[in-house]
């Protein structure tokens, strides 16, 4: 039996929990050998460009967008529909907001067997406008991937058909935060130009979306700092609001307690001497940060949204506080930083979760019955329309 063709499209690929999930799946699905994988982009730019290429399924096809309205778009809806003929490619699996509008219509007009689109956010940053093409685009998927039950359950209030939802968690491959053998904790302050005589709360998380909150974690900052001296605070990430927070840190009296890495190439290293993690959200998916955290062993304090609960077992591999109460934060740091046992039994246990629950090996699996799935359907469907042609009038 020929293998499916499928095309994944990625809006960029700029450094992003969305950009690395899709990699990491279409890395899987090409690795399986169950399926002919190719890859398009939106903006054929970042950082990830290299490690895209890397993978191996071939040209990487640009259809550059700057509306949904204007000459341009209708161009670039004729070039991939043609694309997905010519190819005969069985399945659109498109990503995000964007690549959900323009995927979905091209492979409608193309007549692929399989759509799906996803939706990977509990909060829509959309205007109303968008909103509604979005869902134009749901209706013309076979499937919607969601990354957590919260986000199915926004979709389902929106209207989207619960049929139509499925559930598909991220998953982690534990070594993107595996320490290289050998390496000490000397080492990896002097990479990050940190002091050796401080004990770290991290936050990964890139500061260009005011949902992340990071104003939050420097106000819980504060009061762990004046409770536990002797804390430091690390904020990992890149974006045009570091300005503006190190203005915050230095209001809140942290000049010399909050330390700013930007983006992090070594996420292991970090975590390795990182105590508690956390994550400061107002809106979330599903947070690939919060499966980093745990699968390096790490306790996690997060806020209250999207998938938070799916991945945290309050009280036992982290906490959970309201979004906005950096009182509540504070409190479940510093009782894990004057707790330092129970922290690491909870890292732990929350290390064996992201084994049995969240693996790359989970993700690929289903993701492979979702397609035999949807394939089967649609081979079906065509059975069908064929028998009641045949019928006589």
């Amino acid at each position: 039996m020929t293998p499916p063709r499928v095309l994944h499209i990625i809006d960029s690929f700029e450094q992003g929990g969305t950009e690395r999930q899709t990699l990491q799946l279409v890395r899987l699905l090409h690795e399986s050998g169950r399926c002919e994988v190719r890859l398009a982009c939106l903006q054929d730019q970042g950082s990830l460009r290299r490690e895209a290429e890397a993978i191996g399924t071939g040209e990487i096809c640009e259809y550059p967008l700057n509306s949904f309205y204007d000459r341009n778009f209708v161009i670039q809806l004729r070039r991939l529909s043609r694309f997905l003929k010519e190819e005969r490619v069985d399945i659109v699996h498109a990503h995000c907001f964007y690549t959900n509008v323009f995927g979905m219509t091209a492979a409608t007009l193309a007549r692929t067997r399989a759509r799906l689109a996803f939706k990977g956010e509990t909060e829509s940053c959309r205007t109303s406008a968008q909103e509604r093409v979005e869902r134009g685009a749901f209706r013309l998927a076979h499937r919607v991937v969601v990354n957590s039950d919260a986000v199915g359950a926004r979709l389902t209030g929106k209207g989207v058909p619960a049929k139509k939802i499925v559930r598909l968690y991220n998953a982690l491959n534990p070594e993107r935060v595996a320490v290289a053998p050998g390496v000490t904790r000397d080492q990896i302050l002097r990479r990050f130009a940190l002091p050796d005589t401080r004990r770290f709360v991290t936050i990964v998380a890139n500061p260009r979306l005011v949902v992340k909150d990071h104003p939050m974690f420097l106000r819980a900052a504060a009061r762990v700092r004046s409770a536990v001296p002797d804390a430091a605070f690390v904020i990992a990430g890149e974006g045009p609001r570091l300005p503006d927070l190190r203005e915050l840190a230095a209001e809140l009296g942290l000049e010399k307690d909050v330390f700013f890495i930007g983006r992090c190439d070594h996420l292991a290293e970090l975590l390795f001497i990182s105590e508690v993690c956390t994550l400061s959200s107002r809106a979330e998916g599903f947070s690939n940060a919060i499966l980093e955290y745990m699968a390096a062993g790490r306790p996690v304090v997060a806020t209250d949204v999207g998938g938070a609960r799916e991945a945290i077992v309050d009280g036992e591999t982290g906490y959970i506080v309201p979004a906005g109460d950096d009182a509540a934060m504070a409190e479940r740091i510093i009782d894990l930083l004057r707790h330092a046992e129970t922290g690491c039994a909870m890292g732990e246990l929350g290390r064996s979760i992201i084994e049995q629950k969240f693996s790359t090996t989970f993700q690929l699996k289903r993701t492979l019955e979702l397609y035999d799935e949807l394939l089967t359907d649609r081979m079906a469907v065509s059975a069908q329309l064929g028998q009641k042609v045949q019928q006589p009038l």
